[in-house]
């Protein structure tokens, strides 16, 4: 049993609900949902691709970091001896290899070859871009930002109009992967100024679309959620930039990628859409009391 959790912490369950909000709202951004022959099952597939492809990257990131971790993340489940090396590289391979299966059930192209991209990104960034100051955010965002072209890629066309959408996770996951970088051994006030920024960049972006879509009014209930759960500990941490508070503010602001979709999805007039995503945001919190975040 001890093993089987250690398997579940090294998923990091909290954080995969959120990835699967990202799918979610990138399919609500595609219509798709308008559509009389809806398929359920490639809403499945999708979701199921996002939970292989999110699980297997962060299991692997523990992989390489195993070394590091001995020394900065002891209790973790690789160095705490837990869960052996080479077994959690297994899962995050085969995790990864069901991500990219299920999306090509869809749809090899776009659906599979977005997969795989994610797929490149996941590794270029555990591998190689983590501990680079501008490459690590950028390819974490970049993550991000093609899981929400994997939830568009229910209906490949909407990737062609709304593809640029892509860059709002990819700024907002940049914002919290150069913070986060303080968790240890603290950080700077004007990194944590910066990603305040960029937070507010990504609240005027969905408002603004909104307000295109003649949406704003449902949008701003789900706004004020993300807002309300971000910037208060970015605010904190800012006043005190030490490891704790700064922890804080990343497990905040990953958990707070809920709030965001739900916004893009009432953003694209699709409140229904945005409802069900929000549901997720207790489920996420009462896994982040179970299992670590970052």
């Amino acid at each position: 049993m001890n093993k089987f959790v250690g398997f579940l912490r090294l998923m990091r369950l909290a954080n995969i609900v959120t990835a699967i909000s990202d799918i979610l709202a990138g399919i609500a951004i595609s219509h798709y949902f308008n559509h009389t022959n809806t398929s359920w099952t490639n809403v499945g597939l999708l979701v199921l691709s996002t939970i292989g492809l999110y699980g297997g990257g962060v299991v692997l990131n523990d992989v390489y970091d195993a070394d590091l971790d001995k020394v900065e993340r002891p209790e973790r489940p690789i160095p705490s001896g837990l869960i052996p090396k080479s077994q959690a590289a297994w899962l995050g391979g085969i995790l990864l290899l069901i991500g990219v299966l299920a999306a090509s059930g869809v749809a090899l192209n776009p659906s599979g070859y977005i997969a795989l991209l994610i797929v490149a990104s996941v590794n270029v960034y555990d591998k190689w871009a983590k501990h680079h100051v501008f490459f690590g955010p950028l390819t974490m965002g970049t993550c991000r930002g093609l899981n929400l072209l994997l939830g568009m890629s229910i209906i490949p066309v909407a990737i062609s109009v709304y593809y640029f959408l892509a860059f709002v996770p990819v700024l907002y996951i940049a914002a919290i992967t150069m913070i986060s970088r303080g968790e240890v051994h603290g950080g700077k006030s004007k990194t944590l100024y910066a990603a305040g920024v960029f937070y507010s960049i990504v609240v005027a972006a969905i408002a603004y679309r909104a307000y295109l879509q003649d949406a704003i009014v449902y949008t701003v209930l789900f706004l004020v959620i993300f807002i309300g759960m971000v910037f208060p500990p970015l605010s904190r941490a800012i006043q005190k930039p030490e490891g704790k508070r700064i922890g804080l503010a990343v497990k905040a602001g990953v958990i707070a990628l809920i709030a965001m979709n739900a916004s893009w999805a009432a953003a694209f007039g699709m409140i229904y859409v945005a409802i069900a995503i929000i549901i997720l945001l207790p489920i996420s919190l009462f896994l982040s009391k179970l299992f670590a975040v970052t």
